[in-house]
């Protein structure tokens, strides 16, 4: 598969064939890439969400007035859920939402997902990560030569430090490690600038390697 490959400043750019990307057909991934989706996206809820029933809602202990002769309606206690500062009826309690997902499965999403993105020209490589001066404004620049507009995200394998000094303020580039890339990652931006380095590194994980 040809991937557009530009200087690390992002000034010129030339068409490279690429060997050991994944190549699809059909539909074949695709319920994997939802799967795994919806795995990730749920395994990163913390679930610590919680309320409190009308018997842990402290207080409410008393009959708030006689059962019979007030002309109110009968009452037993002031932390009945129908009271402002009572309990609260099936309300969220802490839980795990976590989803087991297999490796085969992981692997053939992330496979998919980096067909899909690439086949459609959303994968640009970078010689290499290397803004001189390491600055944002310089990165900045670098990036919107490739990408002008739009969320992006930029792979390394691994960066380096000034590198990613550099980017953390601009609020549209993320950073991602080769090693660490998933099925996400590659579903959530509209533009992936991998290095030759992390490509080489996405390659060897996808002919054999570990997914996520």
């Amino acid at each position: 598969m040809k991937l557009t490959v530009f200087s690390s400043d992002g000034t010129t750019s030339s068409e490279q064939e690429f060997a050991g990307l994944p190549m699809f057909e059909g539909d074949k991934g695709l319920q994997a890439v939802k799967e795994v989706i919806v795995a990730i996206n749920a395994n990163n809820r913390q679930g610590t969400h919680s309320t409190k029933t009308r018997g842990e809602v402290r207080g409410g202990g008393k009959k708030p007035w006689r059962q019979k002769g007030t002309g109110r309606a009968r009452a037993g206690s002031i932390r009945s859920p129908l009271w402002s500062g009572g309990g609260v009826v099936f309300g969220p309690k802490p839980r795990d939402y976590s989803k087991k997902i297999n490796a085969k499965v992981k692997a053939l999403a992330f496979s998919r997902a980096l067909f899909d993105r690439t086949s459609a020209g959303e994968v640009a490589v970078i010689e290499r990560f290397a803004a001189e001066p390491a600055k944002t404004k310089v990165v900045n620049q670098v990036v919107a030569r490739i990408a002008p507009k739009g969320r992006v995200l930029l792979v390394d394998a691994p960066f380096a430090a000034a590198t990613a000094r550099a980017s953390r303020n601009i609020e549209r580039i993320s950073l991602q490690e080769a090693a660490k890339l998933n099925t996400h990652d590659l579903a959530q931006y509209q533009k992936i600038i991998v290095s030759a380095k992390a490509l080489e590194a996405i390659i060897a994980r996808v002919n054999g390697g570990n997914h996520s």
